[in-house]
């Protein structure tokens, strides 16, 4: 297995992350409508050089509601949208089983994300954002060590700040974004302060300066 160490994996539930929510499902490609601003999001992490995942449960299948064929007419819909947006999503890892058939790959248990860790030859899921709009993604997502990211759109939309304290309060780490186009804003934000920091150090040290003091958290 080759070195992944400088590989950048996001991980995007589906529906209502990427696409509009429906109490009846979306069961085909015309039903699949993207959330205003998400696909340019997506562009935005790919161009950044990000890998972009989804990891979605479609117990649509399991119930009869469209076959195989049908999502994958989704997932073209989607990639041909993003195309000219100058975006990709990589890879899409889904779930087919309905709630009763007790699989491992539905979440909140964490199966889709241990396959993606192995897909992409990851020692661990630490380094990978995971961002969800309900409990159970990020459930599924915490299980493998990933970052959790909410975001509020799809059925976290509704939630209020007792809803968003009550998730915090179950997800130690969770921050919590207005929108995909939020949490790539400040994914690749964060990014751009660490280079520009560590260019700073590189032009210290090159010109015979100390490293800089570091600090040690502190509890409080």
């Amino acid at each position: 297995m080759g070195d992944r160490s400088a590989l950048r994996l996001v991980v995007l539930d589906r529906d209502g992350i990427l696409n509009e929510n429906r109490d009846d499902y979306v069961k085909s490609a015309d039903e699949w409508v993207p959330i205003p601003g998400a696909l340019e999001a997506v562009a935005k992490l790919h161009q950044a050089g990000w890998h972009v995942v989804v990891a979605t449960n479609q117990s649509g299948l399991g119930r009869g509601l469209f076959d195989m064929y049908t999502l994958n007419e989704m997932h073209l819909k989607m990639n041909a949208l993003l195309a000219p947006l100058g975006g990709k999503v990589d890879a899409v890892f889904f779930c087919p089983h309905a709630p009763e058939d007790n699989c491992r790959c539905r979440k909140p248990l964490p199966g889709l994300f241990e396959d993606i860790r192995v897909r992409f030859g990851l020692d661990d899921m630490a380094a990978v954002p995971a961002v969800g709009n309900t409990l159970r993604d990020l459930q599924a997502a915490t299980a493998v060590g990933c970052a959790p990211h909410l975001v509020r759109t799809g059925k976290a939309a509704t939630l209020d700040d007792m809803g968003v304290q009550a998730l915090r309060d179950q997800m130690p780490g969770l921050v919590v974004h207005a929108s995909l186009t939020a949490f790539a804003d400040a994914l690749l934000g964060a990014e751009r302060k660490k280079h520009r920091a560590t260019r700073a150090e590189g032009k210290r040290l090159a010109s015979g300066g100390a490293p800089a003091a570091t600090s040690t958290p502190t509890s409080t």
